[in-house]
C-alpha cells in the first residue's frame, strides 16, 4: 500500500492544477510548437520520453486515440536513446478528449512532416527536445509562475492528468491501463490523492459553472430589459 507520504506529495503535486481549464491556461503560455505537447502529456497521462517518442503514425484521429509504442530515454554520452517504454504496461493506447482531437489535427498539419514515422514533438529544428533543454526552450518557469504553479514540473501534468482520471470513479486496474503501470500502488497513490483533493476539485468546478452560467445569463438577456433597467435606475 502506498504511504501517507506518497499520497501527500502527489495531492501537493496537483492542487494548484485541478481547476477549469488549467491545461489551456499553461499551453497557450507555450511557444505555438509545444503547446499540444503540454496538452496531450496532462489528458493522455504520459511521461516525457513516451511523450517526446509518438510519431504520426501512433497518432488515430478518426478513433481520437494515441498509441504509446516506445520512448525516448537520455543516456549520458550518447543522448536521445530510443526504445521501448517503461515496462510492458506502457505499451498502450489512450483516448483523448474530443475537444483535444481537432486541435491536434491542426499540430500535425501545421509542423508534422507526412511521413508515418515523423515525430509528433519536436524543437524548432525538427529534433527530438532533450529533457534538459525543454525549460528554457519553453519559458517553463515564467509560465508556471505566471499561472499560480511555481515550482510544478513538467512530470507534475501527468500527476494531474491521472488524479483527473481517478476522479472519474473508474477502476483501479482501468486506471492502472490507462497510467501504463504494473502496480496497483501507484493507481491507489491517485486515488487516495483525488479523495483529498475532492473539495478543492468540486470547487474548482463549481466557480467554472457559476461562471459559465453567469455568461449565458448575460448573453441571452434582451436589449429591451437592459433598456427598462436602465430607465427604472434614472426614475
Amino acid at each position: 500500500m502506498p504511504s501517507s507520504a506518497q499520497i501527500a506529495r502527489t495531492s501537493a503535486a496537483v492542487s494548484a492544477t485541478v481547476r477549469p481549464g488549467f491545461g489551456k491556461d499553461l499551453a497557450d503560455l507555450m511557444p505555438i510548437r509545444q503547446r499540444m505537447l503540454v496538452m496531450v502529456t496532462t489528458f493522455a497521462r504520459l511521461r516525457y520520453g513516451e511523450v517526446t517518442a509518438l510519431r504520426r503514425i501512433d497518432i488515430d484521429l478518426a478513433r481520437g486515440t494515441v498509441s504509446v509504442r516506445q520512448a525516448f530515454t537520455e543516456v549520458r554520452g550518447q543522448g536521445m536513446v530510443l526504445g521501448p517504454p517503461k515496462s510492458r504496461a506502457g505499451l498502450r493506447t489512450v483516448a483523448l478528449p474530443g475537444a483535444l482531437v481537432a486541435q491536434l489535427a491542426d499540430h500535425l498539419a501545421d509542423f508534422v512532416s507526412p511521413e508515418p514515422t515523423a515525430l509528433v514533438f519536436t524543437g524548432p529544428k525538427g529534433a527530438p527536445i532533450r529533457r534538459s533543454n525543454f525549460n528554457p526552450l519553453v519559458g517553463w518557469l515564467e509560465a508556471v509562475e505566471a499561472i499560480g504553479a511555481p515550482g510544478l514540473h513538467f512530470h507534475d501534468l501527468r500527476h494531474t492528468g491521472n488524479t483527473l482520471a481517478a476522479a472519474t470513479g473508474v477502476s483501479t486496474r482501468d486506471l492502472m491501463a490507462r497510467m501504463g503501470h504494473d502496480s496497483m500502488n501507484a493507481a491507489i497513490i491517485y486515488q487516495h490523492a483525488t479523495r483529498e483533493a475532492d473539495h478543492v476539485i468540486a470547487d474548482a468546478l463549481d466557480a467554472g459553472m457559476r461562471a459559465l452560467r453567469e455568461a449565458a445569463t448575460k448573453a441571452t438577456r434582451s436589449p429591451d430589459e437592459g433598456n427598462r433597467r436602465g430607465f427604472e435606475s434614472t426614475r
